[in-house]
């Protein structure tokens, strides 16, 4: 590279605006910036890698090699120096590439007289579009002024491929954001729905990478800077002194804004000719790149800090705020990186669903989708980057899968699976009404998970005979500080009303492990699900479960009351919530509040430990609910947040059911009420066999208890049972194959 960088380097980015300008097909612009690049690097050679599909790397232009090569040359990913740097992200500068470890000589290329190699991928904000390569005979190593224009060159034709100025003939050069995609999530919420693609956050597009005045440049992100730090601080200033993590994110906020060392890297990239927009973003995707490649988590965390801090200064320089202009589709499904409770429950029920590239099965949010009964897809993976505003959307969160703009074929088995659902959903309401009586005439107690007010409209509509479980946590969930009493005695009291005589029973707060409250201090622990959560920082910090338990006690006003605590293991526990169960009455009653009628306190049974509880507890306690969420994961040892070991364990296999059946025998034994909720008690097959393993209460998601029904309806207990231990006998480890087989027989 010629001396006088930033002049050069300033003359070789405006080349590169006026080819963009030009009026031009995309493999002429292509052949263009080759030319170019190659003449500014002097070098003999430059191409340029495409990816024609998430495999394949196809040369789309060069100068200085065969020109019948250009779209002929493929290579996999991690094939060769080319198919390195695709795999990778990082990037390859030999002096002698033949020599280099994994190099492929393509001869339809005629590169066997280039000795030096630089590869640079092309990517945007950490998404691999593909590679731009020089190449030279002289052998030498590239220099890191060298290698810096190459990186804007890169970084130049990711926004124009963004933008859409290289599309062509060919997979290679199709046209972005236009071809179906699918994406392999995993199960927040089931359900399924189709619509139209509504962006949480609208994606920042830099139209303009060139800055002619660097001066000018510099001041302009000096004052977007000084904006930024102005708002961190009014937002530190506004948190409350409770506001722990939100705190903790503005003062990463404040560290990264004030950063010298950012800065300096934005100012020295803006010498070299880029606008100040396209200075923010190169870090951003520098910091995006990182944050592929790091597996601690706080490091990540902090990345996402930086992540979100270079966003709301690309939208104070680009003038594009988060309110764009577009408007609400009538059917929109949410897709965003991650977002609060809050935040989901001001869109309420307009959504049709909801994808998250991050999120997990107990988040906020998941806990809001299930109240909100939406379906929720997360881990979808770059979604982000994909999805437009508008774009049609096919969310099966019964699968975890997500078709974007999908084909005909797809969308029209996708809308036939839905018109299916909606026929079967019109055969259960007519028997919504009729009690679940089984075929041998058992008899099974359908009710409805919920946590909203929102939700109990379902319990007339869904056939649910009750409120299993209420979970009470999302009144304090969504708010910046601790929900006062008297709004939660109302709150309850509604629901109490819209039960119209119903049974609801209300789980105490159920935080710790991923449901931290917004105002409480995190607890750093290294295996969260089985920390301080639940009924174990109620027991530690007494104060707020004794204010709950006041507020459903005056919410009640001499109605009945259930009342369940979560997270019980041992004995003592539940000995210990009752006693302060036992304080609150005795204290509502000095105070001349009304008494419930009667009073139900019980737990849940999540732990393998409380199953083997003394005699006393099973005596004592007034009703059980197995939550088989939990359950099952401490059952198998295999955390339900880990895609890659929680599908590997079967509710029907035989050693869980077994275990399932020897609560039911102490149960029996000491006549203590059980029933059975979780995603488990919502899916037909296995309802059928809990019920069947003697279970007869189950509560789930409203839409669950039709399909459920319908089954329960259709075969004979005893039956069900017989396959069931025959299975167990033959030695199989599950029963679903032998159950899906008697099925299938007596359909």
């Amino acid at each position: 590279m010629p001396n006088g960088l930033e002049s050069e380097s300033r003359k070789l980015l405006r080349r590169l605006r006026d080819i963009m300008a030009e009026e031009a097909e995309g493999q002429e612009r292509l052949d263009k910036i080759t030319h170019l690049t190659a003449d500014s690097m002097g070098t003999e050679v430059c191409s340029i890698y495409l990816f024609r599909d998430p495999e394949t790397l196809e040369l789309c232009a060069t100068e200085g090699l065969k020109a019948e090569a250009v779209h002929q040359t493929r290579m996999k990913l991690g094939e060769g120096l080319v198919g390195r740097v695709g795999r990778t992200g990082k990037t390859v500068n030999s002096a002698d590439a033949p020599s280099e470890p994994g190099f492929r000589y393509m001869p339809e290329t005629g590169e066997e007289i280039y000795s030096s190699f630089l590869g640079i991928p092309i990517q945007r904000l950490g998404e691999k579009l593909g590679v731009l390569v020089v190449q030279s005979k002289q052998k030498r190593e590239f220099s890191e002024d060298e290698v810096y224009a190459l990186e804007v060159v890169a970084m130049v034709l990711a926004e124009m491929a963004e933008l859409g100025a290289f599309v062509g003939e060919g997979a290679a050069l199709k046209a972005r954001h236009t071809q179906a995609v699918l994406f392999r999530g995993a199960t927040g919420q089931e359900g399924s729905a189709m619509g139209h693609v509504w962006l949480h956050e609208a994606r920042v597009v830099v139209t303009n990478m060139v800055g002619d005045d660097p001066d000018t440049e510099r001041q302009r992100l000096r004052d977007a800077v000084d904006t930024l730090r102005v708002s961190v601080d009014q937002m530190l200033a506004g948190a409350t002194i409770t506001d722990n993590e939100q705190v903790q994110v503005l003062e990463a906020y404040r560290m990264f804004a004030n950063s010298k060392g950012w800065m300096r890297r934005m100012e020295e990239d803006i010498g070299r000719g880029l606008s100040a927009e396209a200075a923010v973003e190169k870090e951003q995707s520098t910091a995006r790149a990182r944050m592929s490649q790091v597996t601690d988590g706080y490091l990540r965390e902090r990345l996402h800090d930086l992540d979100d801090l270079s966003n709301r200064l690309l939208r104070i320089l680009t003038g594009q705020g988060r309110q764009t202009g577009s408007e609400m589709p009538a059917d929109p499904i949410l897709i965003a990186r991650n977002i609060g409770p809050g935040e989901l429950l001001e869109y309420g029920n307009t959504l049709k669903g909801v994808v998250l590239e991050e999120g997990s099965v107990g988040s906020h949010a998941a806990i809001v989708a299930r109240a909100l009964a939406i379906p929720l897809v997360i881990h979808a993976e770059r979604i982000t980057n994909e999805a437009l505003n508008g774009d049609f959307i096919l969310v099966d969160g019964d699968q975890g899968i997500v078709h974007l703009r999908p084909d005909e074929s797809v969308s029209n088995a996708f809308q036939d699976k839905m018109a299916m659902q909606a026929k079967a959903q019109e055969r259960y309401a007519s028997i919504r009404d009729t009690d679940c009586v089984t075929a041998d005439g058992v008899r099974v107690h359908l009710h409805m998970n919920a946590g909203l007010m929102a939700d109990l409209p379902s319990l007339a509509s869904s056939g649910a005979e009750g409120v299993g479980l209420f979970r009470t946590e999302l009144q304090f969930l969504v708010r910046n500080q601790m929900p006062r009493r008297d709004e939660l005695a109302a709150l309850y009291s509604r629901v109490i009303d819209a039960a119209t005589g119903k049974r609801v029973v209300f789980r105490t707060l159920d935080i710790g492990s991923d449901k931290v409250l917004p105002y409480m201090k995190p607890q750093e622990e290294p295996n969260p699900a089985l920390g301080w959560r639940a009924i174990r920082v109620a027991l530690d910090r007494p104060g707020v479960m004794r204010m709950q338990l006041q507020a459903l006690i005056r919410a009640a006003n001499g109605r009945p009351l259930s009342v369940m605590f979560p997270f019980i293991a041992q004995y003592e526990e539940f000995a210990r919530a009752r006693d302060e169960m036992d304080k609150v009455i005795a204290r509502e009653k000095r105070l001349g509040h009304p008494i419930p009628e009667r009073i139900e306190v019980g737990t849940m049974l999540e732990t393998p430990s409380l199953a083997y509880a003394s005699l006393r507890f099973f005596e004592e306690v007034e009703f059980l609910s197995i939550g088989g969420n939990d359950l099952k994961q401490f059952f198998f040892a295999a955390d339900r947040e880990n895609e890659r070991v929680r599908r590997r364990y079967d509710t029907l296999n035989v050693s869980f059911l077994s275990f399932l059946e020897w609560i039911v025998m102490r149960c029996h034994a000491t006549g203590t009420p059980l029933s059975f909720c979780g995603e488990d008690a919502g899916r037909p097959v296995e309802a059928l066999c809990l019920a069947a393993m003697g279970i007869h209460t189950l509560s789930m998601r409203p839409a669950s208890i039709g399909p459920v029904k319908s089954l329960l309806m259709r075969y004979r207990l005893s039956e069900v049972r017989e396959v069931i231990d025959t299975a167990r006998a033959e030695g199989q480890q599950s029963v679903r194959q032998a159950v899906m087989d008697y099925l299938r027989e007596n359909g």
